[in-house]
């Protein structure tokens, strides 16, 4: 885990010192809202429907217990005892006071923690794989090239005020768990043939109005000359970018504009203009920001006799059993797992935690997990190094923290963004409609007949639950001030990502619960078998079969 050194504090104190100046001036009226606006967004800042909101930065998803322990002391002190856990890996606490958001900013720094350029028009927080560094499936750790992204880029000048939010995505292994085709620019690490490390390079994806997946710009970018070319791609998008209307100033629209080949011509040019060996990554950098992701010094574990014990507890606890076919992961190294803990218990806001669960998440960590975290895109949380034979143990007191819901991947692992509750954007509650659906899955043998399905609700065109990539997505949209809402069908995430599509008119909020009933039954009655996905039944049999089922025959 990257630890801060004094340049760091230095510049997360300045940068504190100064928003406390701006922020005094503002409550004193000397500073006018239009002006304080992008200053408090660039410092995480959001002024929400009861109460400022202010999201803090988990860079790359990576949280240490100490900073766990005093997110948890902000929540018990400044807020109503909890906070939120976002889609982009980062922490939001909705109920801080005005006056007070510089003091806890100044509490975030005392363990190493920020917000600045969790919001705005900047690069914002570097998203990556929560299995990265101990997934089987691992070629390249991305985490070393997240961190110095994010050095880089923090209040970098000359890109502090771009056209629109700017987000990147990192990930080094098979299957693609951070979403890259998504991002402004996402990075896939690998080796060619030769066994130098590069990246393949996606530009253009996201979400919102218009959702678009990216397309790759190069196959293979060196490693040296990765912060040239990402500084290459973000010239050509300042430089072009519209400013006019906020609602086309994204990448994506540009690159739509121009077409992939001839925005890659003018990132070319660009980079061969500005190349330089003075702007090259130096080996010695790189190595830096590798020491800080060595792998922790495990114990050497018979792993055939740990699988051995393990299975003898789950013939004996069907309970334990569930939630290690649904919440334990394979890890790379012999006689270790990675959980999820999952936030997603019934009648819970999905990806809110109890400032007692920041807790005891912290202990786990480092009790069970070399004092390590990840934050999940799914709102979920992971502990990444767990000894097989303390998980029946986590299993035990997790189950106490309500953190051990067997549900991740199911249909009720819902990704929800706050909705109405909370925002100023959103057109409707999706908080309501995430718990009524949660209510149909409560049986658990039922959920895990119907096998991973993932489903995610936003509460507006915003998308900050990324509903379009779910296999039943859910947008809520305001009709004469009524809530309904429009399900989407057939997305996917990873590799082979996939938009969904519309299945027909919205429904009024109350018909939504029935409806997703009545796709997953089309689903259960379609699929070749139980090995055919969700989007890949939808694929080979259309929507037809489930807009009838929703709608009726004549539809």
């Amino acid at each position: 885990m990257y630890q801060y050194d004094d340049y760091d504090r230095q510049i997360v104190s300045d940068r504190v010192a100064q928003f406390k100046d701006q922020m005094g001036r503002r409550l004193r009226d000397e500073i006018s809202e239009e002006a304080f606006l992008p200053l408090r967004l660039q410092n995480g800042l959001y002024i929400q429907k009861h109460a400022p909101m202010l999201r803090v930065a988990i860079p790359y998803g990576v949280i240490s217990s100490r900073q766990l322990r005093q997110l948890a002391h902000i929540a018990r002190r400044y807020d109503q005892g909890y906070c939120h856990v976002t889609t982009r890996q980062n922490v939001q606490f909705n109920w801080i006071a005005m006056e007070q958001v510089t003091e806890v900013q100044e509490q975030l720094l005392e363990v190493d923690m920020h917000a600045i350029q969790t919001s705005g028009n900047c690069i914002r927080n570097t998203t990556c794989d929560p299995f990265a560094g101990i997934a089987a499936d691992e070629v390249v750790d991305p985490r070393p090239y997240c961190e110095i992204i994010r050095q880089w880029s923090t209040v970098h000048p000359e890109f502090a005020f771009l056209p629109r939010k700017f987000k990147i995505a990192a990930v080094g292994a098979a299957e693609d768990r951070a979403a890259i085709q998504l991002h402004d620019i996402g990075l896939r690490l690998l080796k060619n043939a030769a066994g130098k490390i590069g990246a393949q390079v996606w530009v253009g994806g996201g979400l919102g109005r218009t959702p678009v997946l990216g397309k790759v710009i190069r196959e293979f970018l060196p490693q040296e000359e990765l912060l040239a070319y990402i500084k290459s791609i973000l010239r050509v998008y300042n430089r072009h970018g519209r400013r006019d209307n906020k609602y086309k100033a994204r990448i994506k629209i540009l690159v739509n504009a121009l077409g992939i080949e001839s925005f890659k011509e003018q990132v070319e040019e660009e980079f061969n203009q500005t190349r330089s060996a003075s702007y090259l990554l130096d080996p010695a950098e790189l190595a830096h920001a590798q020491q800080f992701f060595a792998m922790p010094n495990y114990e050497h574990i018979n792993g055939l006799q740990a699988e051995a014990d393990l299975n003898a507890q789950r013939r004996l606890h069907p309970l334990f059993a569930r939630w290690l076919e649904h919440n334990v992961h394979p890890h790379r190294v012999s006689g270790y797992a990675a959980v999820t803990l999952s936030l997603k218990a019934l009648g819970k806001a999905p990806g809110d935690i109890q400032q007692a669960q920041l807790d005891a998440v912290a202990d786990f960590a480092e009790r069970f997990s070399f004092a390590e975290v990840r934050t999940s895109q799914q709102q979920n949380m992971i502990l990444p190094h767990v000894k097989l034979s303390d998980l029946y143990l986590l299993w035990l007191e997790s189950a106490n923290q309500d953190l051990a819901t067997p549900t991740v991947g199911s249909a009720a692992d819902i990704v929800c963004c706050p909705g109405a509750d909370f925002c100023n954007l959103a057109s409707t509650r999706s908080l309501p409609i995430s718990a009524a659906i949660q209510k149909r899955f409560e049986d658990f043998e039922h959920l895990h007949f119907l096998g991973q399905i993932s489903l995610r609700i936003s509460g507006c065109i915003n998308a900050c639950a990324h509903h379009h990539i779910a296999n039943i997505g859910i947008l809520g949209v305001d009709k004469n001030g009524e809530e309904f809402f429009q399900i989407t069908l057939g997305g996917q995430s990873g590799v082979d990502s996939r938009i969904g599509k519309v299945l027909g008119p919205s429904l009024p909020a109350d018909a939504v619960p029935d409806a997703i009933d009545s796709l997953l039954q089309v689903y259960v009655q379609q699929r070749l078998d139980p090995s055919e996905t969700f989007p890949d039944c939808f694929l080979r049999i259309g929507k037809q079969p489930f807009k009838e089922q929703v709608y009726g025959q004549n539809n």
